[in-house]
């Protein structure tokens, strides 16, 4: 069964930037669409933002020009550049993959911002 594991969270300072990844366990991302999630304690999980299967992307207006979601096809990745880090950034961010008989999350990476 396919699954996807995200890595590359961590401490960073305001301001500072992180690169996350979401790596699956075969090809799925051509034709499936991407999700990126965040939950912060005590609040609901949100969406940062998606790629669609044609590779169009859409982000939440709260991380509009500082996240960018990119493909790897060939290393069946799919990351999230985060620049212009905030506190209010921290939360555990995941990633969802889903389509025609696929819906899959993965455990999430906990991305920190503070001082």
């Amino acid at each position: 069964q396919v699954q996807v594991v995200e890595s590359g969270g961590g401490l960073v300072q305001p301001g500072g930037s992180l690169r996350l990844s979401c790596v699956a366990s075969r090809n799925i991302f051509t034709d499936n669409n991407v999700a990126w999630y965040r939950q912060a304690p005590g609040e609901q999980r949100r969406r940062v933002g998606l790629m669609a299967i044609g590779g169009s992307t859409k982000y939440a207006d709260f991380v509009k020009g500082r996240f960018t979601i990119s493909r790897d096809n060939d290393k069946n990745t799919v990351s999230l550049q985060m620049n212009s880090l905030e506190p209010e950034d921290t939360a555990v961010y995941y990633c969802h993959v889903w389509g025609i008989g696929l819906d899959i999350w993965g455990q999430g990476t906990q991305v920190t911002v503070s001082s």
